[in-house]
């Protein structure tokens, strides 16, 4: 039965980039139905602790929520969890360790789709936490990727433009990243991660003009959630390159 295969979805960090995963897996599904479509059961409560407040100021840990969303997620029956936020992925061994259900690991498959791309130098847009703990530049040094960072002002408008995002302020939060943005092909760059699930939603409009340079961590999941279910259900879903919605 396809309720074997429900996917669930440890969200709510934040909402809308958890709405955009979402939207994104339906997009990328070659459905032609409701029924065809992925099943999900998706946790989206926000009041998971600030994960670079924990990280950067010694704040209050999140594993304690993120193991109780995860345990929830488990016993409602799902057969497989991820998780579309990228800081939360510090955390990713010990929410592994604590459940029996198959969990992918987003960072992972970011740096695995640069590195089947061939792309061989990439500049890593992502939140102060996420670079403090070296989640990207390990995973693209293991495949030996080359990376830029943006520093200082360019770095802090980072911040600033995902902080202006989870606030509802997305033209905002989209002219926070113009300098970054051009910071990182300044470096000349093959290619920039979009390494904070934020990100796709504010440079929307710049990803849909240069579908190629921008590698989406938001839509890389949704991409290897369907490879997931297309393998444990023998059916082909993941909507063929180049096909539009009608």
């Amino acid at each position: 039965m396809e309720m074997d295969y429900l996917v669930g979805v440890l969200g709510g960090m934040g909402p809308a980039a958890t709405a955009d995963f979402i939207q994104k897996l339906i997009e990328l599904t070659d459905a032609g139905s409701d029924q065809q479509h992925i099943p999900l059961l998706v946790s989206s409560i926000p009041d998971i602790p600030d994960r670079g407040a924990c990280l950067l100021n010694g704040g209050l840990s999140p594993l304690s929520a993120l193991l109780d969303r995860l345990q929830m997620l488990e016993n409602a029956g799902a057969a497989c969890i991820v998780i579309p936020c990228n800081t939360a992925h510090y955390w990713f061994p010990q929410l592994k360790a604590a459940t029996s259900v198959e969990m992918l690991n987003l960072i992972d498959m970011v740096a695995q789709a640069v590195r089947d791309a061939g792309f061989s130098k990439v500049g890593v847009l992502a939140t102060d936490a996420t670079l403090i703990t070296g989640l990207y530049q390990t995973a693209l040094e293991q495949f030996g990727v080359d990376f830029v960072i943006p520093e200082g002002a360019a770095q802090q408008a980072v911040m600033d433009g995902i902080f202006a995002l989870k606030a509802g302020a997305t033209e905002s939060a989209r002219g926070h990243f113009e300098a970054p943005y051009q910071y990182l092909q300044q470096q000349k760059v093959d290619a920039i991660i979009l390494g904070c699930t934020e990100i796709p939603i504010a440079l929307a409009e710049e990803v849909r003009n240069r579908p190629a340079y921008f590698v989406d961590s938001n839509k890389i999941l949704a991409q290897a959630v369907i490879r997931w279910y297309e393998r444990k259900t023998g059916k082909t879903l993941l909507r063929p390159s180049g096909k539009k919605l009608s």
